[in-house]
């Protein structure tokens, strides 16, 4: 099934006023607080993106991977936490502040914020900075969080630096009441082979929050703040509001501060925080957006409007109305990150950035893994992500019957999930990953059944059987149908999906 090429082309005349009257409608209780604040606007080769490795093929190498594996999982997992930065402070410490040893770009948001890295990555990479990414949670291998000039850290270089950190990992341990977790050893690591590297970046994603994560110990020039939603609710907050003061912590002193789109109450608790800190502020809207975008044959062209001026014609090989505003948001940071809007006005070279959005992956973001019948994974894991996933399947794909696969993690918004899915999904096929904080599919099934009735509800407690039920599903129209196959709920689902489709 091949994507559905669409030719609304809007009229780019007077798009970007328009923009701006349609945000200033959108956030009419933003203008006290906006007033108080400075914002950003001027007034005027990349890698060709990475791919999630393998297994290592020396028998050697494999084997001390999953040694240093099994040692980081014998910590506490990345959703047992303790608010904190104490522990990941008293590493770096001891081994020299790494971690100030090159500028960052740090990002935080409920969804989109990998995805925003690695366009990032590549806009920088393309006007030749050595680069360094850190982002979780991995598709398929743990070397993915750490990435070195727009790919993966090699398995022997990932060992090599954490044989280098360990004897100070202990030593830690042995002072703090808790042991680092593994989130926080990982950052260690990442912090570090930067600085060995070296790199003339760091592109950072938090791992849950803001102002306690293990990332914020960097004092990034430049903070982006992807769209907010409500997850993670029992730690963040139960309110935009409350999740975004706790996000909002990762801006800093005279700073530059790039918001997507936001919910009022959330926009407003960051502004609030930009104005104390003195950060200058670029708003999604105000500042820079999507003038326009249409779906192309592999992805949309769009036009964005930076803080320097408008890119026309920039290809993205993604699909989804929010990749489009994930580009603009990466835009910005990047301009901003260069000095654009407050030190010069002049755009970005234009082919520059054209060559670097046109080189970007994301893997396990609505990523075609096979044809006939077309088979799409999305890593989409709450309602907000759903929603969006929904629309990007439905815009890009012309597919006469959709199957769903879902394997999700018990503690998020399930019902809110499938209920974002239920006006796409003819059927819908339940299962578990293998993680241990996968849903039971037999309760996972019954939510189901309330949001898709009985008849559009089956249970494949294997994920292998649930992909060849699903794929079975959509063939029954036969070869010519135009049916597919979307595989979401979990980063983890999507990761063991895409093995088992054979990708790496």
């Amino acid at each position: 099934m091949s994507e559905r090429p669409q030719n609304d082309d809007p009229d780019p005349t007077d798009a970007f006023d328009d923009m701006v009257e349609a945000e200033t409608h959108r956030d009419p209780d933003l203008a006290v607080i906006e007033a108080g604040s400075r914002t950003l606007r001027a007034q005027a080769g990349p890698p060709q993106g990475d791919q999630v490795p393998a297994r290592p093929a020396d028998p050697e190498v494999d084997r001390a991977l999953r040694a240093v594996e099994e040692e980081l999982a014998g910590r506490w997992g990345e959703t047992q936490l303790d608010p904190s930065v104490q522990r990941i402070v008293a590493l770096l410490d001891i081994l020299g502040t790494p971690q100030r040893a090159y500028p960052s770009i740090h990002i935080t948001g409920t969804n989109g914020k990998t995805s925003t890295a690695r366009m990032i990555e590549a806009l920088l990479s393309a006007f030749e900075l050595r680069t360094g990414r850190y982002t979780s949670p991995h598709v398929q291998s743990i070397t993915e969080r750490i990435s070195l000039d727009g790919s993966p850290i090699s398995a022997e270089r990932f060992i090599e630096t954490y044989r280098d950190i360990a004897p100070y990992v202990e030593m830690v341990d042995a002072q703090q009441e808790y042991r680092l977790s593994f989130f926080e050893v990982l950052t260690a690591m990442a912090y570090a082979a930067f600085a060995d590297t070296p790199v003339d970046v760091a592109v950072v994603e938090v791992g849950m929050g803001g102002t306690w994560d293990a990332t914020n110990v960097i004092d990034a020039d430049v903070a982006v703040i992807t769209p907010i939603a409500l997850d993670h609710t029992d730690r963040l907050g139960e309110t935009p509001e409350q999740i975004a003061g706790e996000k909002s912590g990762i801006i800093k002193k005279d700073a530059t501060v790039v918001l997507a789109q936001q919910p009022v109450d959330a926009a407003s608790v960051m502004l609030k925080r930009a104005v104390e800190v003195d950060a200058t502020v670029a708003r999604e809207g105000m500042e820079f957006g999507v003038l326009s975008r249409e779906v192309a044959v592999g992805g949309q062209m769009l036009t964005l409007r930076g803080l320097g001026g408008e890119y026309p014609e920039v290809f993205l090989p993604l699909y989804g109305a929010h990749q489009a505003h994930n580009a603009a948001v990466a835009l910005a940071a990047v301009e901003a990150f260069f000095g654009v809007g407050s030190e010069h006005a002049r755009p970005l070279d234009i082919d520059t950035v054209r060559s670097a959005f046109a080189a970007v992956v994301s893997p396990g973001r609505m990523e075609v893994v096979r044809r006939s019948p077309t088979v799409v994974l999305d890593a989409a894991h709450n309602p907000a992500g759903a929603q969006a996933a929904a629309e990007a399947v439905t815009e890009a794909f012309g597919f006469s019957r959709l199957v769903g696969v879902v394997g999700a993690s018990a503690d998020k918004d399930v019902r809110g999930f499938l209920e974002a899915f239920e006006p796409i999904f003819a059927e819908v096929v339940v299962t578990r990953n293998s993680s241990q904080r996968a849903m039971d599919p037999d309760e996972l099934a019954a939510v189901a059944v309330e949001v898709f009735g009985a008849e559009r509800v089956q249970v494949e407690p294997r994920l292998d059987d649930a992909l060849e039920a699903a794929i079975t599903l959509a063939e029954e129209e036969g070869e010519f149908s135009g049916a597919g196959v979307l595989v979401t709920g979990s980063v983890i689902t999507v990761g063991e999906a895409r093995l088992l489709l054979g990708r790496n």
